[in-house]
């Protein structure tokens, strides 16, 4: 950790401040500001990608209105983040026997949400729980209903206290998504509710494999990545249309892509910093002339750019995990040291900033939204 400090804090006096296109949010996923006295080394790699969000997962168990002590330290750090220019995103969550299933513990998350955002007015978005189509995250028992319900709560306490906070939902990959969304669509309209659920849809559009081209789509596996893109937008449509609740469009960028990454291998010389085996037999490499993290990444923010519902796309993570067992996705290895996606990344935030993507020639990207010309007299 002292060696990721000082990694961290020399890149601040050489990162210059930037930012990322207005049109598609760049940040990550990665709790390594809660474990920092300072964030200011994180903020200031985030400053040399030119990207200005973090998502930080903050922990929940039934019966909490108020943060723990614990969870009071990472919120007190986002807090300084913020102060230093960062965007914070905080995902509240916990296990799925803590989830908040029933009224009593429905109110008390979303007054814990109401607390957190009430004392850190700043923070730019809210995920209401995890992932809710996964067994890992949410019990199937509770399924899309129960997930109604929590949003539904957790939309109007929220907006009691600020009509710009952003309420997001969260969907996995895998887990039939779309049978989740039109689950969630159809407890919406037996409500008879006329008011959005959410903000923003969030969905976490992992590749199959880390190797998977991140335009493949997946018509017959029930899998829904960034290649099935027209297949999340279908689902949401039929969910929501004609409701009071508005889906993403070119007008309404408003499906973030909350999760996605791709696992690196572990060069040899740095296998000691590394702990336990690999659990993901199609990792790729970090640098070569095939498909590598860095053509990976590249190629999944230009599709996220060039797929007009799309506001914002988070990798996962910024720095890798030192658990083989987890995640080996990050721009950085776990001692802080810069792989060469680090590179490709930043050139890829300046593109998209600059708006210099050709979504022409942008493997999977949907065809242009074509422009009516003027009217005939």
């Amino acid at each position: 950790m002292a060696r990721l400090v000082s990694v961290l804090l020399a890149v601040v006096v050489l990162a210059p401040a930037a930012s990322a296109s207005p049109g598609l949010r760049l940040g990550f996923d990665d709790d390594t500001l809660k474990w920092m006295t300072r964030p200011n080394g994180v903020v200031g790699v985030h400053r040399d990608l030119g990207v200005g969000t973090t998502r930080i997962t903050i922990p929940w168990r039934r019966g909490e209105v108020r943060p723990r002590p614990v969870s009071q330290t990472y919120l007190s750090r986002a807090a300084k983040a913020i102060a230093l220019g960062q965007d914070i995103v905080i995902a509240v969550y916990g296990p799925p026997s803590e989830a908040p299933v029933d009224a009593v513990s429905r109110s008390q998350y979303c007054s814990y949400v109401h607390h957190v955002l009430a004392v850190i007015p700043k923070i730019v978005g809210v995920v209401i729980w995890n992932e809710a189509n996964s067994p890992r995250y949410w019990p199937s028992g509770a399924g899309a209903r129960g997930y109604e319900r929590l949003l539904a709560k957790c939309w109007d306490t929220l907006h009691r206290l600020r009509h710009s906070v952003n309420v997001i939902d969260s969907t996995a990959s895998h887990y039939d998504p779309a049978g989740f969304i039109r689950g969630l669509g159809d407890a919406y309209r037996e409500t008879g509710r006329l008011r959005p659920i959410v903000d923003t849809f969030g969905h976490n559009p992992y590749p199959e494999t880390a190797a998977e081209f991140p335009w493949t789509r997946h018509p017959s596996t029930g899998t829904i990545s960034e290649g099935d893109y027209e297949t999340l937008l279908a689902a949401l449509t039929d969910a929501f249309q004609f409701t009071g609740q508005p889906v993403p469009s070119a007008d309404r960028p408003t499906l973030w892509y909350l999760e996605d990454g791709f696992q690196t291998a572990v060069p040899p010389a740095l296998r000691h910093l590394y702990t336990g085996r690999e659990n993901d037999p199609f990792v790729v490499p970090a640098v070569g002339d095939g498909t590598t993290q860095a053509a990976q990444l590249r190629d999944a923010v230009y599709l996220a750019y060039c797929q007009p519902g799309v506001g914002a796309f988070f990798n996962f993570e910024l720095i890798d995990e030192h658990r083989l067992i987890g995640w080996q996705s990050g721009v950085l290895y776990t001692n802080g040291t810069r792989k060469p996606s680090f590179f490709a990344f930043r050139d890829v935030v300046d593109a998209v900033t600059k708006h210099e993507v050709d979504c022409s020639q942008v493997a999977g990207a949907p065809p242009p939204i074509s422009t009516p010309g003027p009217r005939s007299p």
